[in-house]
């Protein structure tokens, strides 16, 4: 049986075609971008605007540890919690590594209410008490189970999640992030407080709303 040789443009399109379809592959997986040093602590002097921070060039142990998240966080507020996260902006030891870490304290009943990170996924690990907490699927499906210390629960990357106390007492949970920035919306801050709002018909049409309801909607988040 005799060998045909490749054609060299065919060559050369399969090579073509393969480095995208791993460009595709790693703009989908990627979340920040690999650090191209050991560490680049961030430098709060700087005003360099760039995607991150800038690193300083004098660096210490004490960059690379904090205490921010130690103890008690007040939770006198309307939904009962407070949200404390270390990130590049205020750890500048996690800058271009991308990470960051929260402390959630709840009161009873203490309420993270339904959000989205844009720009990555969560694991929540409980450290005191009893906590509910999900997420929904593209599909609308819930995913949500009560936790006890110790156990953890993953939120995917830009699914609505929550999180509320379900137990007789406060309680405390710690999460990592995947993102030195992972972002915040707050879905019904996003629908009912954006800034300029968006248009009553919409809202009534989309949620299924009168104009009474929405307006009384807006009208409790003001502030």
């Amino acid at each position: 049986m005799g060998f045909t040789p490749l054609n060299p443009r065919m060559i050369l399109a399969s090579a073509v075609l393969n480095l995208l379809a791993v460009g595709v592959i790693r703009v989908i997986m990627a979340c920040d971008p690999d650090p191209l040093q050991d560490y680049c602590v961030t430098d709060v002097q700087s005003s360099l605007s760039i995607n991150g921070f800038a690193c300083k060039t004098s660096v210490s142990s004490a960059d690379f540890s904090s205490a921010l998240l130690t103890g008690p966080k007040s939770t006198a507020n309307a939904l009962g919690i407070s949200v404390t996260l270390a990130g590049a902006a205020n750890f500048g030891g996690l800058n271009t590594q991308g990470l960051s870490v929260a402390r959630l304290d709840y009161g009873v009943s203490g309420l993270v209410p339904p959000h989205v990170h844009p720009r990555a996924s969560e694991v929540l690990f409980v450290l005191k008490g009893r906590i509910y907490a999900g997420f929904v699927t593209g599909s609308n499906q819930l995913f949500a189970q009560t936790l006890k210390p110790f156990d953890i629960f993953v939120f995917p990357r830009g699914l609505v999640h929550f999180s509320v106390n379900v137990g007789k007492h406060s309680a405390i949970s710690i999460s990592g992030l995947n993102s030195q920035n992972p972002g915040l919306s707050l879905v019904a801050n996003a629908l009912f407080a954006s800034n300029a709002t968006i248009p009553d018909f919409i809202l009534e049409k989309a949620l299924k709303l009168t104009e009474a309801e929405v307006e009384k909607i807006k009208a409790a988040f003001k502030g």
